[in-house]
């Protein structure tokens, strides 16, 4: 047993008694490692995550080039300024601990300018683009990836001072700059923040989050195969435009949120950190966990006190230089467990404490979100997790991991299960509500019907499981099917249901809102290297004489909605009945009443609710025509409660409502 105070993650939950030692030790370790890289606590970890301001290359009287290469034996710089030879004068000097160094002239290079390491190790000499670049282009004609000089006239003028996020909820809006553009090309920063940032501003959406930022060389690995960590890939642009983008955000209440991947690297030599100087091993696992069993990628070594410098720097750098408010962590299953989740039950509590976890990978997360609260303290972390790993949206003082939120990746799941394995007639909404609001309730989540990878090919959007090919058939207006009219209303539910469940922030990915049509297929040889499938039709949802602006237009006013109640993820989830065998649910948020038939062929005339006395106003109302629904209610009639005797004393009284098949209303309760 530990001594001490428990900490609170144990406190709270007593099943997790018996492996108390286990979480204490996790909590002792950060500690120890914490106070190993501080000297003590001489330095905070802030001062030690100043890597990028160290390496790299920087230009303050002359220039000056840095880089960790323990294994070399010789650096040249090469480039468009030496005609890619090796030249004494460009030749760097080894210094302590592996760094290796170089100072230059002003006119030694300029802005602008290619280059790259050429590094000598013993038995061997490579070209390579330096870890810690901030700027990394691809010719158009050989396809070759090099460092640029990146040090431009005029210095990017922030004209947002402070911001601070709104977390209440947290609404996100996940998207991927090159395909966010309907024309079959790769999009820019600059295209997104004119075309798509303004439609995340009237959707309701107070977050953004960007994937694919950190520069990958293949651009269908949709950014999860990062070769080049510090710099934001210049195939979207610069990155004052990357700058600019944010900032503007900014400037209309939206933060932006980073989708950073720490969880593995591209097995590229010549592009990224595969073998860096002769040592396959400088950055990654040593032996069989050097590569990931299922991503054909490297596994970082994060036992080494340098790949925690590069890779906390990396945090840091992302927040400071380009003032993003946070970062989803991708992949942190992979990194919690030696197995990386692989073929793993995790049945029960025992399964996160059977010594199968990585306590280095588990170490870092943590100091990670420590460094991330401390430069910015209103950040935003997420978790990407699946295994449901106790205390990961826990703070560290109370025994957890220090992220903000968790990915409640269990429910587009269920919703998949649902849609495939049920008729319409068996959905329970008993089950549904348990499903959609079983979380550990010390831990905030982030619910979502869908993102990025239900639009992916190989799997299938909620819209396409529901209409399939219909929509491309019956998705005009007038022409609508009876396949078509069932996705569209069922589309409008789940989402709802989704939205009113959450408990820390919701989120969607762009596009998906309003049903887009087509899976996700980046240019590849199997396509012929097309971008048709690799963009977004917003020409769909702008046409007013096809269906998928109800959806769009539904999404837009449950944001309203939601958003119009204060702290509404704070708000208990009260279920007030259920009928599994009417297929009928209804349950209370604060002011608001939600009230779900999954019915597909039962209306109920007069259903009787036992709720809150008063009057109730249609807040929503997914049957509402302006959603494409058959507009069966009223919703300008308030609806009054009836008193009873038998619950006056409780306040309550019965609320009789009709209720459309296959639809849901949200009520609102008046003063």
């Amino acid at each position: 047993m530990a001594t001490g105070k428990r900490l609170a993650l144990v406190r709270g939950d007593k099943w997790l008694r018996p492996y108390e030692d286990a979480i204490q030790g996790r909590y002792d370790h950060v500690l120890w490692k914490l106070d190993q890289l501080t000297g003590g606590g001489a330095t905070s970890l802030s001062d030690f995550a100043d890597g990028y301001l160290y390496y790299g290359l920087h230009h303050a009287d002359g220039w000056v080039f840095r880089e960790w290469a323990p294994n070399a034996t010789e650096i040249y710089l090469v480039g468009d300024f030496n005609g890619w030879h090796e030249m004494p004068q460009y030749r760097l000097t080894r210094l302590d601990n592996g760094a290796w160094e170089i100072h230059l002239p002003d006119h030694a290079m300029r802005h602008g300018q290619l280059y790259k390491l050429s590094i000598h190790w013993n038995g061997g000499q490579g070209l390579r683009i330096p870890a810690w670049c901030n700027r990394v282009v691809q010719d158009v004609d050989t396809k070759i990836f090099s460092a640029q000089v990146w040090s431009p006239d005029t210095v990017y003028r922030w004209r947002t001072r402070s911001f601070r996020p709104r977390k209440s909820p947290l609404l996100i809006y996940e998207c991927h700059i090159g395909m966010a553009q309907d024309a079959e090309t790769v999009g820019s920063y600059r295209q997104f923040q004119d075309n798509v940032l303004p439609r995340v501003i009237a959707g309701g959406y107070n977050c953004i989050q960007i994937m694919a930022v950190a520069e990958h060389p293949y651009y269908g690995s949709f950014g999860y195969h990062v070769s080049n960590f510090f710099a934001p890939s210049s195939r979207f642009g610069t990155p004052e435009e990357l700058k600019e983008l944010i900032d503007t955000a900014h400037q209309h209440g939206v933060a932006v949120i980073m989708d950073i991947v720490h969880s593995h690297a591209v097995r590229n030599e010549s592009e990224g950190l595969g073998n860096f100087a002769g040592d396959p091993c400088q950055y990654f696992m040593a032996g069989g966990r050097r590569e990931h069993p299922a991503w054909d990628s490297l596994c970082f070594d994060y036992g080494k006190n340098e790949v925690l410098h590069f890779l906390l720097s990396n945090c840091k750098y992302w927040l400071e230089e380009f003032r993003f408010d946070g970062f989803r962590f991708d992949g942190v299953t992979s990194m919690l467990y030696y197995s990386h989740g692989l073929g793993e039950s995790f049945g029960g509590y025992a399964d996160y404490y059977n010594g199968h976890q990585d306590p280095e990978a588990i170490c870092y997360l943590t100091l990670a979100n420590l460094l991330i609260h401390q430069v910015r303290r209103n950040a935003i972390t997420i978790a990407e997790e699946v295994s449901g790993m106790p205390g990961l949206a826990m703070s560290f003082a109370k025994g957890g991991y220090g992220f903000d939120y968790r990915m409640a990746m269990n429910i587009p799941d269920y919703w998949i299960k649902t849609i495939k394995e049920l008729k319409d007639e068996d959905w329970k909404p008993s089950s549904l509500l348990w499903e959609l609001t079983n979380r550990r309730s010390d831990e905030k989540t982030i619910s979502y019907a869908e993102s990025h990878d239900q639009a992916l090919v190989g799997d299938k959007t909620l819209i396409f499981r529901l209409v399939d090919a219909d929509m491309y058939w019956h998705f005009r207006k007038g022409d609508e099917n009876a396949v078509a009219t069932r996705g569209i209303a069922l589309h409008k539910m789940i989402r709802l249901l989704t939205f009113a469940t959450l408990n820390g922030g919701y989120l969607n990915f762009m596009g998906n809102e309003f049903g887009h049509p087509e899976w996700i297929d980046f240019p590849r040889q199997g396509n012929g290297w097309s971008h048709k499938y690799a963009r977004r039709q917003w020409n769909l949802v702008d046409n007013k004489e096809l269906c998928y602006h109800w959806l769009g237009d539904f999404d837009s006013a449950m944001m309203r909605v939601v958003a119009s109640v204060r702290e509404f993820q704070k708000t208990p989830v009260e279920e007030v009945w259920h009928n599994d065998g009417d297929q009928m649910l209804a349950f209370r948020r604060g002011e608001l009443l939600f009230i779900f038939n999954f019915s597909p062929v039962k209306s109920f005339p007069d259903y009787p609710f036992l709720v809150r006395e008063g009057a109730y106003d249609v807040a929503l109302n997914t049957d509402s025509t302006s959603f494409g629904g058959f507009g069966s209610s009223d919703d300008s009639v308030r609806h009054l409660t009836m008193h009873d005797a038998l619950y006056a004393a409780d306040g309550k009284g019965w609320l009789r409502l009709y209720v459309p098949a296959r639809s849901a209303v949200v009520l609102r309760q008046k003063d």
